[in-house]
């Protein structure tokens, strides 16, 4: 990732590819986020922020649900820059409860949401998170609605909120859908944020650098590419309060409560500068 280019993200919690079966599971995950991915993120010279949340989802399960009631005492944390992801799944009740309270969590802290669209009945899934959204006490421009396409960034765009849209190998968006939608709705640029995944699933944490070189060679300048694939994240996720993009220096030799990321050669400077060189 830093030999693309990457050099800072926002990690949102999310789903493990497993059920959960306690809240204990998900403090752990927690503290993993803003403690050994921002040491890990730093160590190859990237800055890492979170989002943390409830996730559509395993709010479905009951034995989940009392991480709602631990949430504040994780969103006052420094590098928690929005409440996320939240929104639907399935689009159950037990998932419009979640959004509602995780909406007024964001509002009560002063965060933004990144709120995840259903991959499924996408249109309608829209329709009722933006009628969850216009009841809360969060101001639509500080939402960012993920998982977009061209069936649903219509309806997103009248909403005023920001949009997102995550390219993946196989599904959801793809460059070059993703430069066919920039190229229509280019009023909107100045909100309309690209993503990549690491995720569970089959995905790719260099899409963003994928989009940017299909961009380029669409006819778009240096400049869209830099407002879609950081200016505007910055903006966004800027809204927090905490945004910092200097990465923490950090020594290869050092550790996060005893544990190195030191597999094989030592991550230096110079060896990353190497490998940027290739």
């Amino acid at each position: 990732m830093y030999v693309a280019g990457v050099r800072a993200l926002v990690e949102p919690s999310f789903w493990l590819g497993q059920p959960r079966t306690s809240p204990a599971s998900f403090y752990d995950y927690f503290d993993a986020l803003l403690g050994w991915e921002p040491f890990r993120a730093a160590q190859h010279g990237i800055a890492h922020h979170c989002t943390l949340a409830l996730n559509p989802k395993e709010a479905n399960d009951p034995r989940c649900l009392p991480v709602l009631d631990e949430l504040p005492r994780y969103l006052v944390k420094d590098g928690v820059v929005a409440v996320g992801e939240i929104g639907y799944d399935a689009m159950t009740p037990a998932e419009d409860t979640a959004l509602s309270a995780q909406l007024q969590l964001a509002a009560d802290h002063g965060l933004p949401a990144l709120v995840h669209t259903p991959h499924r009945d996408k249109a309608a899934g829209l329709a009722r998170t933006l009628d969850v959204v216009h009841e809360s006490a969060l101001p639509t421009d500080r939402v960012l609605l993920d998982h977009l396409n061209e069936t649903t960034v219509r309806a997103a765009t009248d909403s005023g909120c920001w949009l997102g849209f995550s390219i993946y190998p196989d599904t959801k968006m793809d460059p070059d859908r993703m430069v066919r939608v920039l190229r229509e709705y280019a009023s909107e640029r100045d909100r309309i944020l690209v993503n990549s995944a690491a995720d569970w699933g089959r995905s790719d944490p260099l899409k963003t650098r994928h989009v940017g070189e299909a961009m380029l060679a669409a006819g778009f300048t240096d400049d869209d590419v830099d407002q879609v694939l950081w200016r505007n994240p910055v903006a966004f996720y800027g809204l927090s309060g905490r945004l910092d993009l200097d990465v923490e220096d950090t020594t290869p030799q050092a550790t996060h409560e005893g544990n190195s990321i030191l597999r094989g050669a030592p991550v230096t400077t110079a060896t990353r500068a190497t490998e940027e060189g290739r």
